[in-house]
């Protein structure tokens, strides 16, 4: 069966006052207490980016690191550890306002058998993190975070449990009780990856009308739409399209201005273009492309990772692990279509997680496995990588995201 089934999840999590009413399809609202709101950044053209590295934290890392990239030249600072905290490997920071949101992929979080999701208000100067909650992420092992274009709702994808979770953001930027839990169902062909829903990401589109959640246990993609009052999540006709089998969907991108959406398949090491239907949600296949250099065959060791469009649209980024590389298309803007540009050594083991500054200038790489940090120039032209030199030791590196210094 495609369609999700919605379950509800009304447990209180510490730090909050719950206001809670059940709604239809068994989702449930919650609000959180107030509390004075954070202050704003200041505009300007930045000439610095704070970059904050989420890690995991079963070696040296103790939770999520900040540095400086200067713009003008590259360099990058040494990593600060900014908030300690457990396995925060996915980041997500607010559209327009100093928050950072953090999953914690754990499997337990105080009594509930769930990973959590925690809020932070960022001093936009120094770029040091206040706590200001944690709450249930709705399901173990959380893989994926992510806030809507219009910076009311957060979202959470539950590798481990199977589920994807929304929240509203409160005024004060702190987290609601989850509003939706929602289980997933499904399996595929793999015999060891695929015996059951694995949640990997859900992002919403860029109007947040609809969200999508890439889900490698099933093999499938399921859209949803948002309620933009109380963000809850319901499912679109139709529910999902199904993926090939044994891809394994994992990580999401969308282009800024095309109704297309690019998934990356872990097992398969491949690249799927979908059409988006603007008006119902509905995604149709336009392409699939592999990840790996032609004549590298497919290994059991290789699986892909992360994906990002770049900011002025032209160009599409991923990371093949084991192969330990980062492949370059150019997106044809009318079609959707990617053609190959480059593949382009990570110059260090596993790039799970990879950003792109917001001017298009760099992209940093985080090897997971040789607890390096490695900057690389983008040609705004072609699309093409070239390694800066800049290198910084951090354990475990999983999650790179930018914040203009003003």
């Amino acid at each position: 069966m495609i369609a999700p089934m919605i379950s509800s999840l009304t447990r209180r999590t510490r730090g909050l006052r719950l206001a809670a009413c059940t709604l239809g399809l068994g989702l449930v609202v919650a609000t959180a207490a107030m509390a004075p709101v954070v202050a704003q950044p200041r505009g300007g053209a930045p000439t610095q980016m704070h970059v904050f590295i989420g890690t995991y934290t079963n070696g040296t890392s103790k939770g999520i690191y900040r540095a400086r990239l200067d713009l003008a030249t590259g360099t990058l600072s040494t990593p600060e550890l900014v908030a300690t905290t457990t396995n925060p490997s996915f980041l997500a920071l607010h559209p327009s306002r100093p928050l950072l949101y953090a999953i914690n992929e754990t499997g337990t979080f105080g009594a509930l058998p769930t990973g959590s999701v925690s809020a932070y208000a960022v001093d936009p100067q120094a770029g040091t993190l206040t706590a200001l909650n944690q709450v249930s992420s709705g399901g173990n092992g959380p893989a994926h975070v992510s806030v809507t274009p219009n910076g009311q709702a957060a979202l959470v994808a539950n590798y481990g449990g199977g589920t994807v979770a929304s929240y509203a953001i409160g005024a004060d930027g702190r987290l609601s009780e989850p509003v939706s839990v929602v289980t997933h169902q499904g399996s595929s062909v793999h015999p060891k990856r695929q015996t059951k829903p694995y949640a990997h990401a859900i992002k919403a589109d860029p109007t947040g009308t609809f969200v999508y959640a890439a889900d490698l246990g099933a093999d499938r993609v399921f859209a949803y739409r948002l309620d933009p009052k109380s963000s809850a999540l319901s499912p679109a006709t139709p529910p999902a399209v199904a993926s090939t089998p044994g891809s394994g969907p994992r990580h999401m991108a969308f282009p800024p201005r095309a109704p297309y959406l690019y998934v990356i398949n872990e097992l398969a090491l491949t690249v799927t273009v979908y059409r988006r239907d603007t008006s119902t949600g509905a995604l149709t296949e336009v392409q699939t492309i592999g990840t790996l250099p032609a004549g590298v065959a497919n290994d059991a060791a290789f699986s892909t990772a992360e994906i990002q469009v770049h900011p002025s649209g032209k160009f599409l980024y991923g990371s093949n692990r084991g192969h330990d590389s980062l492949v370059v298309f150019a997106i044809d803007e009318a079609t959707g279509r990617l053609t190959l540009v480059q593949h382009e050594s990570t110059q260090g083991k596993t790039p799970r997680g990879f950003g792109i500054d917001p001017t298009g200038r760099y992209l940093l790489a985080g090897n997971q496995r040789s607890d390096t940090l490695v900057v690389f120039r983008i040609d705004e032209t072609t699309g093409r990588l070239t390694p800066t030199g800049q290198s910084i030791a951090l354990g475990a590196p999983v999650s790179v995201v930018f914040m203009p210094v003003p």
